[in-house]
């Protein structure tokens, strides 16, 4: 009796593990960016990595080990290894962008560290999740490009593009610049498989939600584009600028958050067609451009915690009391009010150069008020 009580208790076992299995896999079909997500790749230290010397061969498995892509990115990876960091530099580049662009808002670019990096919030097609997309582009295709021009990829080198027509003509048209074609290309295969590979009903939700992406990501890519600009410099003795050579050169990427900042300021909100295309949620709005952002579904309310959206609430959060935007208090704070916190900080001032070669300084005490949410 003992031993058939075991068998049965075993059988039930097996049969949970099979119904946890299912339930899983069918969430993953219906939502496959649950499991982790190329985004993960700015959260991994290659440095580390950077040391063993096999790391980089053909027989290399180490893609296998990158968590969060699909089939497709995996392959793209076992023919660029040497690009995978550099990949993650611009993800990485992508994230603290983030961060710096909402540190003032309600929803401020939180990383959960876990395969998705910004948690549940993948799953919700909101305008937050239309600028993570775009920024992330953005930032592997500036990292791809810059990388090309250092000689850091066996694949590409130097920009060729093409002189502007406009450049003067005694100008010289050379140089080593970024490489933005190379850059946008590769970005635009790597980040794109994994919204193209999967097939997926036609006008369905989870067709919207990969139009979506691809949208959100190119918009990225054209970002850098469009505030890339050509770079002078002069060459002679003594400053006489007898010779000019100009090149291509990419923006900074704090001038591309801000461009990207803007346009999810402006972010228009779509929906998916029976035919599988993007509309206007609303025909009375503008039709959206490629450098535009689009999203399908309204944000959560960032106001209160609730960890199955996404959402850390803002209890806690620091906020300034005189400011009327979003990082006052009055908005932070959802009305909830806030509280003051006095605090007393000793910082070096008064400095003084004596030559030679010295700085002497004095402490300082100062008191200030802090400010946090209820």
């Amino acid at each position: 009796m003992a031993s058939f009580g075991v068998f049965r208790f075993l059988v039930l076992l097996a049969a949970l593990v099979w119904i946890l299995a299912e339930e899983r896999n069918e969430t993953r079909k219906l939502y496959p960016w649950t499991n982790g997500s190329w985004f993960n790749m700015g959260l991994l230290e290659f440095e580390k990595w950077s040391n063993q010397p096999f790391l980089f061969k053909e027989k290399s498995r180490f893609c296998a080990r990158l968590r969060g892509l699909t089939p497709g990115q995996r392959r793209v990876c076992r023919r660029h290894k040497d690009h995978m960091p550099v990949v993650s530099s611009g993800v990485k580049q992508g994230i603290s962008e983030c961060q710096y662009q909402f540190q003032g808002r309600r929803w401020n670019c939180t990383v959960t560290g876990d395969e998705t990096v910004f948690g549940p919030l993948t799953l919700i097609a909101s305008r937050e999740t239309a600028f993570t997309h775009a920024i992330t582009s953005a930032g592997v295709s500036l990292s791809v490009s810059r990388a090309c021009r250092d000689g850091r990829l066996s694949s590409c080198s130097c920009s060729r593009a093409a002189r502007p027509r406009n450049l003067h003509s005694d100008w010289v048209w050379g140089g080593c610049g970024d490489n933005l074609e190379y850059g946008y290309k590769f970005t635009e295969v790597f980040v794109d498989i994994r919204e193209r590979e999967r097939k997926v009903k036609r006008g369905s939700r989870e067709q919207g939600r990969q139009l979506m992406n691809r949208h959100n990501n190119e918009a990225g890519r054209r970002a850098v584009i469009a505030k890339s600009r050509v770079t002078c410099k002069c060459h002679g003795v003594s400053g006489s600028c007898s010779l000019i050579t100009c090149w291509q050169q990419l923006p900074t990427f704090r001038e591309i958050g801000d461009f990207l900042k803007d346009k999810y300021e402006g972010a228009t909100e779509v929906k998916v067609s029976r035919r599988g295309k993007l509309r206007l949620s609303n025909p009375h709005y503008t039709l959206p451009t490629a450098q535009d952002l689009v999203y399908l579904e309204e944000s959560p309310n960032y106001c209160v915690k609730n960890e199955t959206l996404g959402s850390y609430g803002t209890t806690g959060r620091q906020c300034n009391r005189t400011s009327s935007g979003m990082d006052g208090c009055a908005l932070m704070c959802c009305g909830r009010g806030y509280n003051t916190r006095r605090v007393t900080v000793k910082e070096r001032c008064g400095c003084k150069f004596h030559w030679c070669c010295r700085v002497e300084c004095n402490t300082c005490v100062k008191t200030t008020e802090l400010y946090t949410c209820k």
